[in-house]
């Protein structure tokens, strides 16, 4: 009896084991999404993890107008979180794995960002810093208004 009940807790076990590794480490899901990077910030209460947001521009197909689709994201690696402070509001593609559950430690979202595919400006026409002033012509754009700072 004691070895039918040890076979049956360790078949338990197993299956727990299996449950946990397919429900949280078993990669779903990859690719690359792209769009404007809206921001990247370390938040936690327990676990201190760096979020983000990806806004994608789209066109409806049924109704008239443009829609915005936003892809949040979690970032485990702080020098990659680091680097993607730096570029929001630029045009980025971001490589990401899916799992089909978050972990506390690995991010809020089961969507996990684990590297820049690659990144330029909205605008890049200029560089940055150098929009035009009050005061100063700008012949490529001349809808483009600069103020002074």
């Amino acid at each position: 009896m004691k070895r039918v009940l040890s076979i049956i807790v360790a078949l338990l076990i197993g299956a727990a084991a299996v449950f946990f590794y397919f429900r949280f480490y078993f990669v779903f899901g990859e690719g690359v999404k792209s769009g404007e990077l809206n921001y990247v910030v370390r938040k936690g209460v327990i676990f201190k993890t760096y979020e983000g947001k990806l806004i994608q521009a789209g066109f409806r197909a049924q109704t008239a107008g443009v829609q915005s689709y936003e892809f949040e994201f979690s970032v485990p690696n702080k020098e990659l979180a680091e680097r993607l402070m730096l570029l929001g509001g630029q045009s980025v593609e971001l490589h990401y794995k899916e799992y089909f559950g978050a972990l506390p430690w690995r991010g809020f979202t089961k969507f996990v960002v684990d590297s820049i595919v690659s990144y330029r400006p909205i605008y890049p026409q200029y560089a940055p810093g150098t929009l035009p002033f009050k005061g100063q012509e700008d012949k490529s754009h001349p809808e483009v208004q600069g103020e002074e700072i």
